[in-house]
């Protein structure tokens, strides 16, 4: 499986170095394409996240519209935006590719193939949740970072772990975990 995840400026990188984590040590995983927005950096650090590095990750530069996950023809399998801003949302969903990200999501939903976009607001204002509607409509998940409680989470890690299994799942990877009712 080849997949694409992009982080943007949106608070919670935790979840993006938990989907790194796990997509390198999954053994259906070919490559990742890692796409970073402009203040992802910036978040990442003020939160004090350092992702993790693989020789299956190829970290493309937002700018560069000519990468392979700019087109429907490289085939990519799924797109998981982990943590998604408002502001990425918006641009997706009025067809906005003026970056990489963008291109990649908009190319994902021309294919029909998988787009997650973990959000990571609250609370939502009335153009924030028309924005998710027009993603929906189009085909894309919309998967709030809203993490449960029913395992009785103790630290950071195992309160946000789920949320990020789930996104991966959405996305088409075969993942074993603890369930509900277990």
């Amino acid at each position: 499986m080849k997949i694409v995840v992009a982080i943007t400026g949106a608070s919670g990188a935790i979840y993006a170095r938990q989907a790194l984590e796990t997509l390198i040590s999954h053994p259906d995983i070919e490559r990742i394409a890692l796409i970073l927005s402009d203040h992802a950096e910036d978040v990442m650090q003020a939160e004090g996240v350092t992702l993790p590095t693989s020789e299956r990750i190829e970290r493309y530069d937002n700018s560069d519209m000519w990468a392979s996950v700019a087109s429907g023809s490289a085939r990519w399998d799924a797109m998981v935006v982990i943590p998604a801003s408002m502001g990425t949302v918006a641009r997706v969903a009025s067809g906005i590719s003026r970056s990489l990200i963008e291109r990649a999501a908009d190319v994902m939903l021309k294919e029909r193939r998988p787009l997650i976009m973990v959000v990571r607001e609250s609370p939502y204002s009335l153009i924030h949740l028309r924005n998710m509607t027009t993603l929906t409509e189009a085909g894309a998940i919309i998967l709030p970072a809203s993490p449960s409680f029913y395992f009785n989470p103790t630290t950071i890690e195992e309160l946000c772990l789920p949320i990020t299994l789930r996104a991966l799942e959405l996305a088409g990877l075969k993942i074993e975990h603890r369930e509900w009712g277990e």
